[in-house]
């Protein structure tokens, strides 16, 4: 049984004693929550904040983003071993955003994912279609090129670690949400992947989540498919109440 992992992106927004309200906020209705993995994602300014704030408490934190060099001459970006030293456990890599505004590839994300693993973090790694994309029948192909690409060289023992995030790009931030159906489908597509690439051991181990307009009043519904482990929650997760009553689905 893979334990679910509920993880709030919060995106550009928030600074530091914002970010910090919110997780002082939002502790006192998932402490009890000791039964999945809850994960805040906050911008870099706020990670020490929202670290402090998270001490001693189920909440761990993710970075949005790094860079796979462990220093150098590369303005503007941050480092795995600075993210570790700052508190995080997990770094999202590969968001849609990501790709289409900042021109990410899946050669960079496997390189950023290959960092994480040197320094023990945990990567969420995204995948996605365009509406495009789905609309001409190519969910599939996208889905599985851009995982193979992601995931190129990586043990397995690493992948087993790892969290995989389905998030379909027409479904982020517009409200539309796939149909659990839907949502089913493409995670039973990506651990079939993940069986022909590292076998079903480390296939039953690799949690997949779905992101893209995930709220209380569906996550249920959505949690409940064979093959969908958490939610990487992205507008609900700004406010304390919804985002706990998405962590406390079960309850």
């Amino acid at each position: 049984m893979r334990r679910y992992i509920l993880a709030g992106n919060w995106k550009m927004h928030l600074d530091a004693q914002a970010s910090a309200d919110l997780v002082k906020a939002l502790i006192p209705s998932v402490k009890d929550s000791t039964d999945v993995d809850v994960v805040v994602g906050p911008v870099f300014t706020s990670i020490p904040a929202v670290v402090e704030a998270a001490q001693g408490t189920n909440i761990a934190v993710a970075a949005q983003n790094c860079y796979w060099e462990d220093s150098g001459a590369f303005t503007g970006e941050i480092a795995v071993p600075m993210l570790k030293a700052a508190g995080c456990a997990y770094c999202i890599v590969g968001h849609s955003e990501r790709r289409q505004f900042f021109g990410e590839t899946d050669e960079k994300i496997n390189k950023k994912a290959q960092a994480l693993y040197k320094h023990g973090l945990t990567p969420i790694v995204c995948c996605g279609e365009l509406l495009e994309e789905r609309e001409a029948g190519k969910t599939t192909q996208v889905v599985e090129t851009q995982l193979r690409g992601c995931l190129k060289d990586l043990p397995a023992d690493k992948v087993r670690t790892t969290v995989l995030a389905y998030e379909p790009v027409w479904a982020i931030g517009t409200g539309k949400v796939a149909t659990p159906a839907q949502a089913q489908e493409v995670h039973a597509t990506i651990r079939a992947l993940l069986v022909e690439l590292y076998g079903q051991d480390v296939a039953d181990a690799v949690r997949i989540q779905y992101g893209g307009s995930v709220k209380a009043d569906n996550v249920k519904e959505l949690m409940g498919q064979t093959d969908i482990d958490g939610a990487l929650v992205g507008g609900a997760a700004l406010k304390p109440d919804s985002f706990a009553a998405i962590v406390n689905f079960q309850k």
